[in-house]
């Protein structure tokens, strides 16, 4: 089968493990419409099972889920199938991470929101051996600050309080930005 880099591909099963039900529909759907049969799941021991049942050519995986983290999944398929190309992708962006993924066997990582053609370029990447090239129409850095603070405050529940502390600002800044549409 060709892909939409022309490159042949076989086996297009992928694993897609995000604990955010709204942004895993979305990509798996980008996916699918890219060639890709996805297998999504919510959580680590899902996709350690789906991984047990039918070890899949591609993984996308989300590094922080409530039980655990995708470095976990990592190991498992890298024991079950060597040859997977996998992609981390985390709303927590750190070198750190970074490197524990890329040693844990992870072919690239990607801050969230990834974009689908972001994603199919680093898992298709991998296959080339060149880089995945630069995104054609990247976020601003306005868009990706409002994205990271849209974040912390779904995890803290819709908490002003402790989403301000959390990002060290304060209250009053924090609900002025809250209250605006996000940038482009």
């Amino acid at each position: 089968m060709d892909d939409v880099t022309g490159l042949k591909v076989a086996d297009r099963s992928l694993l897609l493990l995000d604990d955010d039900n709204a942004l895993r529909g979305r990509l798996g759907r980008a996916l699918e419409a890219r060639g890709f049969q996805t297998v999504q799941v919510g959580c680590v021991s899902e996709a350690l099972s789906a991984v047990a049942v039918s070890p899949p050519a591609f993984a996308v995986l989300d590094m922080r889920l409530e039980d655990g983290t995708g470095l976990t999944v990592v190991d498992a398929l890298r024991g079950i199938r060597p040859d997977a190309r996998i992609i981390m992708l985390t709303g927590y962006g750190n070198i750190a991470t970074a490197v524990a993924a890329v040693k844990a066997g992870a072919v690239d990582y990607l801050s969230k929101p990834a974009d689908a053609d972001d994603v199919v370029n680093a898992l298709l990447a991998a296959e080339t051996g060149a880089p995945p090239p630069p995104p054609e129409n990247p976020m601003s850095a306005d868009r990706v600050r409002w994205e990271h603070i849209q974040r912390v405050y779904e995890l803290c529940a819709h908490n002003v309080s402790e989403t301000a502390r959390r990002l060290n600002m304060h209250r009053r800044t924090l609900q002025r930005i809250l209250s605006k549409r996000a940038p482009r």
